[in-house]
């Protein structure tokens, strides 16, 4: 826990996150100019293969993002730390925008190799249900009236939705499949050529800084919007009042009395006739 929490500390300054944006746009630059004029088309699928260099990245950073909250709701459920919250929640948002972008690429790829943009394939169909539950992660933490029970609530649907994470990836397997099976997270030998093996690997490192660019600059966002938060739940708290002093007053006696005189909480000022 505590190497965890110094490398979160670290990565909120600013410093670190300025190295991490650059590397992350050198990395990517490099990655786009290998996938489309360095490294050779598929022999089957011609040019419409170099959407494996975007497709596959940006279905591990789902899977890591989605990793990553599993770990942090955990992480809170033991602990009931905020800012494990605030990691979860953080990588949730980022894997569910790579997670939909993972399927759109699936989209583009599979309409000029299988002739439809969508089939209910058992690996398409695992994703969108992966999908719908870190969407459905988001949508309640809307609805939670405490900070704590939501961050509960959270870390609960956190750790029972990354089930799905495990069935997506062995779902070519398990079942009969459009989707090729595994070609390189699979026994043996990766079945693909060295260069394009090697410009993967290269997207796969890149699209990894850049998710620990955009989680340095979420978590960094979060702590600022927590700290809001707490500023005005302070000012708007009701104050207790101080009790005012109570003074007794004579009672005034009845207008038209002969005979009394005036009270003195009623007495005529300025000196004027008796």
């Amino acid at each position: 826990m505590k190497l965890v929490n110094t490398a979160l500390a670290r990565t909120g300054t600013r410093g670190v996150q300025r190295a991490l944006g650059w590397a992350t746009v050198v990395s990517l630059l490099l990655t786009a100019v290998l996938g489309l004029f360095v490294v050779p088309p598929d022999a089957n699928q011609g040019d419409v293969q170099r959407l494996m260099y975007v497709h596959v990245p940006a279905a591990w950073l789902a899977f890591l993002s989605f990793g990553v909250v599993f770990v942090a709701s955990i992480a809170y459920l033991r602990t009931g730390q905020i800012r494990w919250d605030r990691v979860a929640v953080s990588s949730a948002e980022i894997g569910v925008q790579f997670c939909a972008l993972t399927i759109v690429l699936g989209s583009l790829w599979g309409r000029p190799v299988w002739g439809a943009w969508w089939t209910w394939d058992p690996r398409l169909t695992t994703t969108a249900i992966l999908l719908l539950i870190y969407v459905g992660y988001l949508s309640l933490r809307q609805v939670a009236d405490s900070p704590s029970r939501r961050a509960h609530w959270s870390a609960v649907v956190g750790v029972v939705g990354f089930v799905d994470v495990p069935i997506v990836h062995l779902s070519v397997v398990w079942w009969r499949s459009l989707h090729q099976e595994a070609t390189v997270l699979r026994p043996g030998a990766p079945t693909m050529a060295g260069s394009m093996l090697a410009t993967l690997l290269l997207a796969t490192v890149a699209f990894s800084i850049a998710y620990a660019y955009l989680m340095a600059v979420r978590t960094r966002v979060g702590r600022i919007e927590d700290r809001v938060a707490g500023t005005l739940l302070t000012s708007t708290a009701p104050r207790a009042r101080t009790p005012r002093r109570s003074v007794p007053l004579t009672s005034r006696p009845p207008d038209g009395a002969s005979g009394a005189a005036p009270s003195p909480a009623y007495a005529p000022q300025g000196g004027g006739d008796a």
